[in-house]
């Protein structure tokens, strides 16, 4: 039996899904059961139940052999860095006391390091719990998802821009969900290999003004790529209702991808390219 944490989402709806495929036991952790209906229909046992919910947590992890692990953000946190450690601490707990046998954690390229990279450093702070815990963990280092750029796509196709607060000849891995959920899945069929680290990209890096000719090409218009200053993070991203801390995170990661700070650890780290190219990405963000 494999537990999946947010199997509605991109990244755990495509790992239930692979797993389902291979004729695996699937147990989906959500926090919604309406919205899995379709990972029921495939066989999947669904339970409600979140991260926070310590009693939920211990019974759905019961009898697993592996254990798909992500920490979503809260937008509206005060405190999220400290919070989000704190929470994490309390699942690495859990997980040791469920004696499940192996964890593959959702974390981030630039995760291994412990400052510099803004929402990033909550990721690093599950590498550690795991590790303080003593359970054998594969660290699923993605790139920057593909699937960021949606947010933005209707301002592409209502002002025929695309605003990026990376810079446009800025060179980086981006990866679909797709080809996490399935690497997840993977890397849980895989088995525990004591602590392993995988760094995902796509198959190919590329520029935010490749991708704003990606979209020019999906749209049937020109799309110019506006740049604005990091200064317009923050009050951009309140704007949208998220928490002035939440906010200011994401301008230290976006300070952090532009200076070189979030980028791969390499070295004994696995480099994997996923197969979802960019356009078929952003082309069923576009619909």
């Amino acid at each position: 039996m494999y537990v999946i944490s947010g199997a509605t989402g991109n990244t755990g709806k495509a790992a239930a899904k692979k797993l389902l495929q291979a004729g695996k036991k699937v147990r989906a952790l959500v926090r919604n059961v309406e919205r899995a209906g379709d990972l029921g229909a495939l066989g999947a046992e669904v339970v409600a139940g979140d991260l926070s919910d310590r009693a939920g947590l211990t019974h759905a992890l019961s009898g697993a052999e592996g254990l798909y692990l992500l920490s979503p953000p809260d937008m509206a946190s005060q405190s999220f860095l400290a919070e989000r450690a704190r929470l994490l601490a309390d699942v690495a707990g859990i997980v040791k006391s469920a004696a499940v046998p192996h964890v593959v954690f959702l974390s981030s390229v630039g995760g291994q390091h412990e400052t510099g990279t803004g929402i990033i450093q909550t990721v690093h702070a599950g590498e550690v719990a795991l590790r303080a815990v003593g359970v054998p963990s594969t660290f699923l280092r993605a790139a920057y998802f593909v699937e960021n750029w949606g947010s933005v796509l209707p301002v592409a196709k209502q002002d025929g821009v695309l605003p990026s607060f990376i810079p446009g000849d800025l060179r980086l891995p981006m990866v679909s969900t797709a080809d996490i959920g399935s690497l997840a899945a993977e890397a849980l069929l895989d088995g525990p290999r004591g602590e392993r680290v995988l760094e995902l990209s796509g198959p190919q890096d590329v520029t935010p003004k490749e991708v704003a000719a990606v979209v020019s090409k999906l749209l049937g218009r020109t799309i110019q790529l506006v740049e604005p200053p990091l200064e317009a993070v923050v009050p951009t991203f309140t704007s949208f209702g998220i928490s002035a801390d939440v906010a200011g995170l994401f301008r230290d990661m976006y300070q952090g991808i532009r200076s070189g700070r979030v980028s791969f650890e390499g070295g004994k780290a696995e480099a994997r390219r996923g197969a979802t190219s960019l356009e078929e990405t952003l082309r069923q963000l576009a619909k």
